[in-house]
């Protein structure tokens, strides 16, 4: 893809690359916690979700094969979400979130093999890389959502002032960051044998990713100076 995470030309298709995608991650990240307080929180969120998934699906789609595996992993996801969202009796969330979970780790793996095998650092090789991070953050947060509907009272909320004590929406997303950083306020605590495996390997994926990703990003801002030089 000679450094560059883009669409081959297409009549069909607009060129489109990890910046999109970023922005996109951004933008749900960022209304979370303000679009919950609304009437129409959930439809928005599912807007939102989609704008993403769709995002990551056109980011990573530089062959034609990706492109349809990478369709075929998001529809479920899609379709079970929309469907929740409207009609819950007939679709349960594990339906879209076991779906929402193995699109994301496709995607991660497209963008991390984009970011590895760079050959100089640029602004899609950056806005991958960062992807890949809130993306992480993402995977998790699908993946305390998906325990709590499984395991009841995986989770434990200390704080007296959390009213929604689920792992849906905010919460979930709230705690993933919070472990993916390796802060930890301690007012959700996993308390399952699962959740805690699962907080425990996300806090190690945190701190292992930017070890390696600050020193792959080194090397290849090194190997271009000497290449220039």
């Amino acid at each position: 893809m000679n450094g560059t995470l883009q669409f081959e030309r297409s009549p069909f298709l607009r060129r489109f690359s990890a910046i999109e995608l970023l922005i996109s991650l951004a933008a749900l990240f960022v209304s979370f916690p303000f679009v919950e307080s609304l009437h129409a929180s959930a439809l928005i969120e599912s807007i939102l979700l989609t704008i993403v998934l769709v995002s990551a699906v056109l980011a990573i789609a530089g062959r034609g094969r990706i492109l349809i595996v990478a369709a075929v992993l998001a529809l479920p996801a899609l379709i079970g979400r929309w469907v929740n969202h409207y009609r819950p009796d007939l679709v349960p969330p594990e339906v879209f979130l076991v779906g929402g979970i193995l699109f994301v780790l496709f995607v991660i793996g497209n963008l991390l093999r984009f970011v590895l095998h760079a050959a100089s650092v640029n602004t899609d090789v950056l806005c991958a890389s960062i992807s890949v991070y809130l993306l992480l953050g993402l995977l998790w947060t699908l993946g305390y959502w998906l325990i709590a509907e499984i395991v009841p009272d995986a989770f434990a909320f200390n704080a007296s002032t959390i009213a929604d004590r689920s792992m849906k929406g905010f919460n979930g997303f709230y705690f993933s960051f919070i472990t993916l950083s390796t802060v930890g306020y301690g007012d959700i605590t996993p308390v399952s044998k699962v959740a805690r495996m699962l907080a425990a390997m996300e806090a190690i994926t945190g701190l292992l990713y930017v070890a390696v990703l600050i020193a792959r990003l080194v090397a290849l801002h090194g190997t271009q100076k000497s290449n220039e030089s």
